[in-house]
C-alpha cells in the first residue's frame, strides 16, 4: 500500500514539472510565433488544426477555443487526413500541425500534401529540426526537457505545453480583434455562461409579473393580488406611476401592529421608494442588486412605466448561477 504522503509527493512533483515546462515557454517565444499569429489573424478561410495521438486531442481543444472566440476552425485528424479527409482543407485555410517529435509517419505523409496545396503551415513541435519543423512556414517551439512521468513516456509536459501555446494563440487573436464579452456571448448562448452574458430582465417578465393595486384599495384586495400573482409582492400604482410596493413582510408587520385592519388601505402599509431597474438590465446584474440589498423582488420600470416585478426565483430558475 502506497502512503498518502507518497501519493501527494508524486502529484506535487508532476504539477511542478508541468508548471516549469510551461514557464519555460516564455523564453522560447520568438518572431515565428508573432508571424504565425499574424497569419491566423488575416486568414480568409478557416484555421485547420491537426495532429496524431495525444496531440490530436490537444488540437481538438484548440479548435474549440478558437471557435468560441471568433476564429473559425476545424479539427483534422492526421491519420484520417491521408485517407480522404484532406478534402476538408480549402485553399484559403491556415493549417496548424501539432507533433511532439515532428517525425511521426503520418506527419511525414501529410505535410508534403499540405505544402502541395499551398496552405500556410504552422508547425507546433518540440523539435525544430524535425521534418515538421523544417517544412513549416512558421514553427511554434513546444520543447520540453522530459515528460513528467518516471519513464519519460506518457505525454504530460509536452501536451500541457501544447495546450498553453494554443491558449496563447487564442488570447493574442482575442486582443487583436478587440473581442468583447458581447461577442463571446454570441458563441455561448446556452448554459449558465451564455445566460449571464445574454439574458436580460425583459426576457423573464410574463403576464403574471405585473401585480398592481391602487393606493386607496383595501388590504383584502392587496392580499388577493399578492396571492394570485404568486410573487409575494404587489406594486402600488397611482397615475400610472409606481408609488410603492406591498410585500408579504409588509402584511405581517401590519398584522403585528394593528388589531383592526378594516379601515386600512394599501397606502397605509406600502413601502415607498422601492428598488427599481429598467427591463434592459442584464439578469446577472439584477441578481447582484438583489444580493446587495438583501431583497427578493425588484420593480421593473422603463421611463416611469411600470413593466412588472422580477423575483429572485425567476433568476434562479434560469440557471445563471
Amino acid at each position: 500500500m502506497i502512503s498518502n504522503t507518497s501519493i501527494l509527493a508524486s502529484a506535487r512533483k508532476t504539477i511542478l514539472s508541468e508548471s516549469e515546462s510551461v514557464a519555460r515557454l516564455v523564453t522560447l517565444l520568438d518572431d515565428d510565433f508573432a508571424s504565425a499569429v499574424q497569419h491566423l489573424y488575416s486568414c480568409k478561410g478557416r484555421v485547420v488544426v491537426t495532429g496524431i495521438g495525444k496531440s490530436a486531442i490537444i488540437a481538438q481543444k484548440i479548435v474549440a477555443t478558437f471557435n468560441s472566440t471568433g476564429t473559425p476552425s476545424l479539427f483534422l485528424h492526421a491519420a484520417e487526413a491521408i485517407h480522404g479527409d484532406l478534402g476538408m482543407v480549402q485553399p484559403a485555410d491556415v493549417v496548424i500541425c501539432i507533433s511532439k517529435s515532428g517525425n511521426s509517419p503520418e506527419i511525414k505523409v501529410l505535410v508534403p500534401l499540405l505544402k502541395r496545396f499551398g496552405n500556410v503551415l504552422i508547425g507546433m513541435t518540440g523539435n525544430k529540426t524535425s521534418f515538421l519543423g523544417k517544412e513549416s512556414d512558421h514553427v511554434l517551439n513546444a520543447y520540453v526537457d522530459a515528460e513528467a512521468d518516471p519513464n519519460n513516456l506518457a505525454p504530460t509536459n509536452s501536451t500541457t505545453v501544447q495546450l498553453a501555446l494554443g491558449d496563447a494563440l487564442a488570447v493574442c487573436l482575442i486582443e487583436m480583434r478587440s473581442f468583447a464579452a458581447e461577442d463571446f456571448a454570441k458563441y455561448h448562448p446556452g448554459g449558465a455562461l451564455g445566460k449571464q452574458l445574454l439574458l436580460r430582465v425583459a426576457d423573464m417578465l410574463g403576464g403574471t409579473h405585473r401585480p398592481m393595486v391602487s393606493p386607496d384599495c383595501s388590504i383584502k384586495k392587496a392580499i388577493v393580488e399578492i396571492s394570485e400573482k404568486r410573487l409575494g409582492v404587489t406594486a402600488v400604482i397611482e397615475n400610472e406611476k409606481v408609488v410603492g410596493i406591498i410585500t408579504d413582510g409588509d402584511i405581517r408587520r401590519m398584522l403585528n401592529n394593528h388589531d383592526n385592519i378594516a379601515g386600512l388601505t394599501a397606502a397605509d402599509i406600502m413601502t415607498r421608494n422601492p428598488k427599481m431597474i429598467p427591463s434592459s438590465t442584464m439578469a446577472i446584474d439584477a441578481l447582484h442588486t438583489l444580493e446587495n440589498f438583501a431583497i427578493t423582488q425588484l420593480v421593473v420600470v422603463d421611463g416611469g412605466e411600470y413593466k412588472g416585478i422580477l423575483h429572485l426565483h425567476d433568476i434562479l430558475k434560469e440557471g445563471i448561477v
